[in-house]
């Protein structure tokens, strides 16, 4: 059960009115006891009838309580204890869109995780290995298990991947103290890195639905090989190492703990946490609309959303618990995939599971962080809403949602036969059980909180479109991208 630190709860004890909640991501399958709203509101401050100074006074409340701040990206270099290396970065963003580390010779890292999307997935499932290259809506391909979820902000993370299969024992990814901790054969090995998203680096270049394909053999450290093998290959890339790396530029090979330093450090580039919601928090008292503000005043209090979509202590203002919980969502499998589904009938996700190897821990999932959500073109883990309206509506009356849930609005190779719906359902969150009743104009308040208000505007694709490297050092083609 996620709670909030013990100065939070001195806090929360003080304040009045005890209400329901409810989450727009999931919630712990314990009871998480109520949301309090501070002195003085009531259900009318979350109507954008209700006066400007009674929204106002009740979202400032909400926020000191939960010590948000809006200043969580100007901590960045703070926390990392030096400034990031433009130079490295830059590196870092050419291998992003590069194909040479993809040894399928068809994807990269921005196949899956595309500018035109925060960083994020084009598609409501993964499409890796033996794609059409095309990144977006037209994208073809075999399917993955799950969304790629969105790179932009990951390095507040403190877990990473939907089933936190990587994640910093210390709960903060900036220290390797307490080690991180990987799926086998890495395990803790990665713990020498200096942050969650260098060791993560790791990863890619040896899925082999996601990247590597089937025709190389070996175990993860012989493809990560082979990736550093074609890199030494090229003598541009070794020129650009060379530039940041001394140990090349003196005639040393290129490790792939070089190339996992530079694609993470591109990575710390990508922080967009300057959404409205923060520049209120810093005094901006017309950064929000009046419709935003009646939405945020239901997501910190009345609505509930808070308690999973964290923002206090280790969360880092990412609206996320990076907990795991089941919310019950019908279960989608692809027509044409290339991994193997769990259950008897190979059409269920069994979440955290996979990682544990506990029944108990079947269907988990964890809490998408917020910020930024609405670049996105699905929601959920497995993409089963494509509007966010929807995801949110879903998550009132979730038992119900389930039963009337149909993937229509989904890609046709998605359309195909649900996964079995009741186990899923009962797992479902304690508090998921029982619907929330909102009135239109609140959850129409509530989506423009979450659509508007968490965005920044940095990160729409017009912006960052122009990441995309114009010529590769290798020479290869790139994917095409559809804008």
């Amino acid at each position: 059960m996620h709670r909030p630190p013990k100065s939070v709860q001195r806090r929360l004890s003080l304040l009045l009115v005890s209400v329901a909640s409810l989450t727009l991501g999931a919630c712990s399958d314990a009871d998480r006891g109520h949301v309090l709203a501070p002195d003085g509101v009531t259900s009318a401050t979350t109507r954008t009838g209700a006066r400007d100074g009674d929204l106002d006074g009740a979202l400032r409340a909400y926020l000191t309580t939960l010590g948000f701040t809006g200043r969580v990206a100007s901590t960045l270099e703070t926390r990392l204890g030096r400034r990031v290396d433009r130079q490295l970065a830059d590196l870092g963003r050419e291998l992003w869109f590069d194909p040479i580390q993809g040894l399928n010779d068809d994807n990269t890292c921005a196949g899956c995780h595309s500018p035109t999307n925060g960083f994020g997935d084009t598609q409501p499932i993964a499409i890796g290995i033996d794609n059409n290259g095309v990144v977006g809506p037209g994208r073809t391909g075999p399917r993955n298990q799950r969304r790629s979820p969105m790179v932009i902000n990951t390095a507040f993370y403190p877990t990473l991947m939907w089933n936190s299969r990587f994640h910093a024992s210390s709960g903060d990814p900036f220290d390797n103290r307490q080690g991180f901790v990987f799926p086998a054969p890495e395990g803790t090995s990665l713990s020498y890195l200096p942050h969650l998203l260098t060791a993560q680096a790791f990863i890619p270049p040896t899925e082999r639905v996601e990247a590597a394909g089937f025709h190389v053999p070996g175990g993860n450290d012989d493809l990560r090989r082979a990736v550093v093998r074609r890199l030494n290959e090229s003598s541009e890339y070794r020129q650009r190492f060379a530039r940041s790396f001394p140990h090349v530029k003196r005639g040393a090979p290129i490790a792939f703990d070089d190339v996992a330093r530079a694609i993470a450090e591109f990575e710390l580039t990508l922080v967009f946490a300057d959404a409205p919601i923060d520049r209120y928090a810093r005094g901006h008292e017309n950064a929000l609309s009046r419709r935003e503000k009646a939405g945020a005043v239901l997501f910190f209090g009345r609505a509930g959303c808070v308690t999973c979509h964290a923002v206090s202590g280790a969360s880092s203002e990412m609206f996320s618990d990076f907990r795991q919980h089941v919310a019950g969502i019908p279960q989608i499998a692809p027509s044409l995939g290339n991994v193997t589904f769990d259950g008897p009938g190979l059409n269920e996700d069994f979440g955290l599971e996979q990682v544990t190897g506990s029944p108990a821990d079947r269907y988990a999932f964890r809490t998408s962080p917020l910020r930024n959500v609405a670049l996105q073109p699905a929601f959920m883990h497995n993409g089963a809403f494509t509007r966010l309206e929807d995801a949110i509506r879903y998550h009132l009356d979730a038992v119900s949602g389930a039963a009337s849930f149909t993937p229509d609005r989904l890609p046709v190779d998605l359309r195909g036969p649900l996964g079995p719906l009741q186990p899923v359902l009962d797992r479902l969150d304690a508090l998921l059980r029982t619907p929330v009743t909102l009135t239109a104009d609140e959850i129409e308040s509530l989506i423009a909180f979450v659509r508007d208000g968490l965005l920044d505007p940095d990160a729409r694709p017009e912006r960052l479109q122009r990441l995309i490297p114009e010529k590769l050092p290798s020479g290869r083609p790139g994917l095409v991208f559809q804008r």
